[in-house]
């Protein structure tokens, strides 16, 4: 019997990462993608994304994409990675976010409907930032939600919550409180996928990824973080503006980790109420990172600016013992050595899109790093 995966924003950076495992291990793979513009402006194949994957360029948001698609494919499992993933951005244009990411989840289910189809699993991507800044605890220990920081706050300098210390993400022990509205429709699309599958008997598996990074991310979408724009920026010889006083925390995670670990929620059926959350498990400030990169490139010391970007949390890193223990996977590549090798596939890029232009970075994300 011919096992399908179907992948939807399969032609991203993740869906690219994914695609050579997966078509070891289905007779046959298919990627729905829309090749946006924004992360596709040639509108070619990525090279990438493996031979055998029959790419269809289609709109998750779409009813018809999806009768089209589904007329002739029959998944047994999904990996749903299609989003709109900026965080500032989605402030602005709430609408566009709300469409692909909520919108194209419900299509998606209601189209499984029309067609009488039950894949085995949906396998979804979500991101850290449903946490929003998550639980922070006070001197003696205790638990607090202090919620959203403030434009006030940001803008008088006050980064941290006064007496608060913030706590490790995991999906077991921390409530969710997205704080922007990328977060938000992410937090939806979990909540609609997990009460779907409930209802149809399909099992879901979720996963709230932490900032992902590597080869093959895009160097032209200015939404999809800021390692690779910190490299370009160091490889022009300019010194790295970082954000409010530079220790923001996130937990960078690489590529092959991150694919290893969607795989193997594929291959494994772990069954599993709380989402899986992925990361290093380390936590590493922003000026860590610009610092190696700067070095690494041999460029000017970076620079603290002061600046805030609303809906930015201060502090963010994953308990990643669950994923460890159910999926059998283990992080591998560290923070130092995932910077040189983003670094040296950089360097081999041979178009301008490697070298950064001046206005790039007010608009780039610390918060969701992936390109889905």
């Amino acid at each position: 019997m011919t096992r399908t995966c179907l992948v939807t924003g399969g032609a991203g950076f993740i869906g690219c990462a994914i695609s050579h495992d997966l078509a070891d291990a289905f007779d046959r793979v298919v990627a729905l993608d829309n090749m946006h513009p924004q992360i596709h402006p040639s509108q070619e194949r990525p090279a990438e994304l493996d031979d055998r994957v029959e790419l269809r360029r289609l709109d998750v948001a779409v009813a018809d994409d999806w009768d089209s698609l589904l007329n002739d494919t029959a998944p047994d499992a999904i990996v749903h990675l299609a989003a709109e993933t900026g965080t500032g951005q989605s402030l602005t244009e709430a609408c566009r976010h709300a469409s692909v990411n909520v919108v194209g989840t419900t299509q998606m289910l209601d189209a499984l409907v029309r067609h009488e189809m039950r894949p085995e699993k949906i396998v979804l991507a979500s991101s850290r930032a449903v946490y929003g800044e998550g639980r922070w605890t006070d001197a003696e220990g205790r638990p607090s939600y202090p919620g959203q920081r403030t434009h006030a706050m940001l803008e008088a300098g006050q980064w941290d919550f006064a007496g608060l210390t913030p706590s490790v993400q995991s999906s077991t022990t921390v409530k969710a409180s997205p704080a922007n509205v990328y977060a938000a429709t992410k937090f939806c699309q979990e909540n609609l996928v997990t009460s779907w599958c409930g209802s149809f008997g399909v099992t879901p598996v979720l996963y709230r990824l932490q900032n992902v990074y590597g080869p093959g991310q895009s160097l032209i979408n200015p939404y999809t973080g800021i390692v690779s724009l910190f490299a370009r920026l160091a490889r022009a010889g300019r010194s790295i503006p970082v954000y409010e006083d530079g220790r923001i925390v996130r937990d960078f995670v690489f590529i092959d980790d991150v694919a290893s670990a969607i795989v193997a929620g594929v291959l494994r059926s772990p069954a599993a109420v709380e989402p899986y959350d992925i990361g290093l498990g380390e936590r590493t400030t922003i000026m860590q990172v610009a610092q190696a990169i700067a070095d690494r490139y041999g460029a000017p010391a970076p620079h603290v600016t002061g600046q805030f970007r609303d809906g930015d949390v201060r502090a963010a890193w994953a308990d990643t013992a669950r994923a460890r223990q159910a999926l059998g996977w283990e992080p591998r590549v560290g923070v130092t050595e995932g910077i040189n090798r983003l670094c040296d596939w950089i360097d081999a890029q041979a178009d301008a899109s490697a070298d950064a232009p001046a206005d790039t970075f007010p608009a780039a994300s610390t918060d969701a790093a992936t390109e889905v």
